[in-house]
């Protein structure tokens, strides 16, 4: 039977997983391969705005050749986890910022703005329709992905008239293998993942689409993970292929690539700035030259270097590769800085420790 939630409607699942199957499942869920019983699917059409909005089984979702998606890629999304409680509990993390990018997402791609407190919700009502997929092992969480795409069905360059926003939830272990262990970089001296006045600074599809061959670039030399360059003068480092980025220096201060349009605003990026100031330490967002960065790593003055995003929550980087060579950054492993800050927000995000900005929303 249909149970109204606020602008929800939530539908009874009569074939949800098995919980001997499902424990077996979140076992080793990996990252990104294993998917919970329900999603939320929300409709908009330009004369009745956003309206149909249901938590239904996660089911394919049927699509006609020319819907509009599939030939002008208008998509974007958003990443964001919810965590187990040591009490039993659950919580989300800053869902509100992810709420806020997604409009701004969606501004820069021409669709229609998904109201803050819909989305927040439908966030919400997967998570505690799905609470028995939450893993309880230390590195688990539960990885939502909201995403937006337009369904129209026309052939015409033009902003869409229809869309579908959807939530799924996944189970999901560490985003790396090993872990917080540090990784091996590739420079892009060949491809650019944005340019000003383009979609970087917005969650969109495209933008990871274009980093795929540059990330297979670096898979072929050894890496684990790709850097890009500034589009303009291929100089100043801007973000990997997925994941923000921060310098650490001899005096304890940090250093990350300013927000100009063609870096994604992170959310993690943001709670890291905001936690290692609270401990006093000094923060620039200032742009930062790739061989100033190896020179830096030369000389000893750069003691740490690591990447930070939604999935993998903080990643060491030990070793830098380019076509005329390769150095490391202090001893190739872990720092000190990048190990705190992890644990620091590990801890809020699972409420662990106190939450002096507000961050966590809990869920049950």
């Amino acid at each position: 039977m249909d149970q109204p939630n606020q602008h929800f409607v939530v539908d009874t699942h009569p074939g949800i997983v098995p919980a001997e199957q499902r424990t077996a499942l979140l076992a080793n869920p990996g990252f990104g391969k294993v998917f919970t019983d329900h999603m939320a699917i929300v409709r908009y059409s330009q004369d009745r705005g956003w309206h149909d909005a249901r938590i239904t089984a996660r089911a394919p979702i049927p699509l006609d050749p020319a819907s509009a998606v599939l030939h002008y890629a208008q998509e974007i999304f958003e990443g964001l986890k919810a965590y187990r409680a040591e009490d039993g509990g659950a919580v989300l993390f800053r869902p509100g910022e992810n709420a806020s990018r997604f409009r701004l997402s969606a501004e820069r791609m021409a669709m229609p703005a998904v109201p803050e407190e819909m989305f927040v919700e439908a966030c919400r009502l997967v998570t505690t329709t799905d609470r028995a997929w939450i893993p309880d092992s230390p590195d688990g969480s539960l990885y939502l992905r909201p995403f937006m795409f337009a369904n129209e069905v026309f052939l015409g360059v033009k902003p869409s008239s229809e869309y579908l926003f959807l939530v799924i939830a996944s189970p999901v272990g560490a985003y790396f293998k090993g872990g917080a262990s540090a990784v091996s970089i590739w420079v892009s001296d060949e491809y650019v993942r944005a340019a000003p006045g383009g979609t970087g600074a917005a969650k969109y599809g495209g933008n990871y689409a274009a980093s795929l061959k540059a990330q297979a670039e670096a898979t072929e030399n050894g890496c684990d993970q790709v850097v890009f360059l500034d589009a303009v003068e291929r100089r100043w480092i801007d973000e990997l292929g997925g994941m923000n980025v921060f310098f650490v220096f001899e005096d304890g201060s940090l250093l990350t690539p300013p927000l100009g349009g063609s870096i994604l605003p992170g959310i993690t990026r943001d709670s890291l700035i905001t936690l290692a100031r609270d401990a006093g330490r000094t923060v620039r967002e200032e742009p930062y030259a790739i061989d100033q960065w190896a020179a830096d790593a030369a000389s000893g003055r750069l003691r740490e270097a690591f990447a930070c995003g939604t999935a993998a929550v903080i990643t060491p980087i030990g070793t830098v590769k380019r076509r005329d060579g390769a150095f490391k950054i202090a001893d190739g492993e872990a720092g000190p800085v990048a190990t705190s800050l992890r644990q620091q927000l590990v801890d809020i995000q699972r409420a662990k420790a106190p939450d002096p900005h507000g961050w966590v929303q809990r869920l049950f």
